[in-house]
């Protein structure tokens, strides 16, 4: 009879064990009821790199009997990006890389340079609300190679002058201020007192023409600084169809000292996928500078090639 009362406890005892949730199901359970309840979040840190390189080239040939009139011609363009975003908590760091350059040449010419950019931007933001935050950036701007102007149809080093190059100009800025992001593809970046040196490292290009007054830096010398009144960024990139991005960066600066004199540059592009490495591009930039012109810069570039993606 003992043997019988023990084995019918021993076996409610197991039959007891056997329907208890194990500790790891009872803490996922807890955990769900938590989030459900608003008492946890989720963490949100988190690490996103993109990198992108290709190569578009243009080509067009006539023969001599060619009734209709052309050039014969041949264009390359290379292009490399990179984008990393890396979030912990409250605290972002991004860092935006972008490069081209593209040459263009047309038969009984030398080559011309027809695309030529160098950018990048690094910031730093800590978190204020789900769409506010405060930020510290360096941004720089400028380009690979010298750049001409061709004043007659002899294309010869005794018809062109150089009026660019690398580091000439090139626009180095720093900046403290609030940021507005309402959606993750989307940021507006305000920043009163922003600081922006124009360096001409090449003083050789000194023009002192109502159109182009050195690029705003003073003659015999090679950097100028300006405090901003009011520096506007405002960022845009997103897929706006199946395999189509679109993105573009609009800049406003304008000076404590020539508060009315403001500064705007657009730099635009469409990207449409046609494959898995094909892709077609066009870009434009928009500049209004009066150090540079009086009247607004325009820069436009259509191009199919090849794109790599990682």
């Amino acid at each position: 009879m003992k043997i019988l009362k023990r084995g019918i406890l021993l076996a409610g005892m197991a039959s007891a064990f056997a329907f208890q949730p194990s500790a790891h199901a009872q803490n996922k359970v807890d955990l769900t009821n938590s989030l459900t309840a608003g008492k946890l979040k989720p963490s949100n840190d988190t690490t996103w790199k993109k990198v992108e390189f290709g190569a578009n080239i243009n080509q067009g040939s006539f023969s001599s009997n060619w009734t209709g009139g052309g050039v014969n011609s041949l264009a390359l363009g290379l292009f490399f990006n990179f984008l990393h975003e890396h979030r912990k908590g409250k605290n972002a760091w991004r860092n935006d890389f972008q490069s081209q350059y593209g040459i263009v040449r047309n038969k009984g010419q030398q080559a011309r340079k027809n695309v030529d950019r160098i950018f990048f931007d690094t910031k730093y933001n800590r978190e204020l609300s789900e769409k506010w935050s405060l930020f510290a950036n360096i941004n720089f701007l400028s380009q690979f190679g010298a750049g001409y102007t061709y004043h007659s149809s002899p294309d010869s080093a005794d018809y062109r002058k150089k009026v660019s190059g690398i580091f000439s100009p090139a626009y180095l800025t720093e900046a403290i201020g609030i940021e507005y992001r309402p959606v993750s593809y989307f940021f507006v970046d305000l920043a009163p007192g922003a600081l922006r040196q124009t360096i001409v490292a090449d003083k050789k290009l000194y023009v002192n023409t109502p159109d182009q007054k050195n690029y705003g830096v003073p003659i015999g010398k090679s950097i100028r600084t300006e405090v901003a009144l009011i520096q506007l960024v405002a960022n845009f990139d997103k897929d706006i169809a199946k395999d189509v991005n679109l993105k573009f960066r609009y800049l406003m600066f304008s000076s404590i000292k020539h508060p009315l004199n403001i500064d705007n540059r657009l730099d635009a592009q469409l990207t449409a996928k046609i494959n898995k490495y094909v892709n077609a591009n066009l870009g434009a930039i928009l500049v209004y500078d009066d150090d540079q012109s009086n009247r607004v810069q325009f820069a436009q570039a259509l191009s199919i090639g090849f794109l790599f993606t990682l």
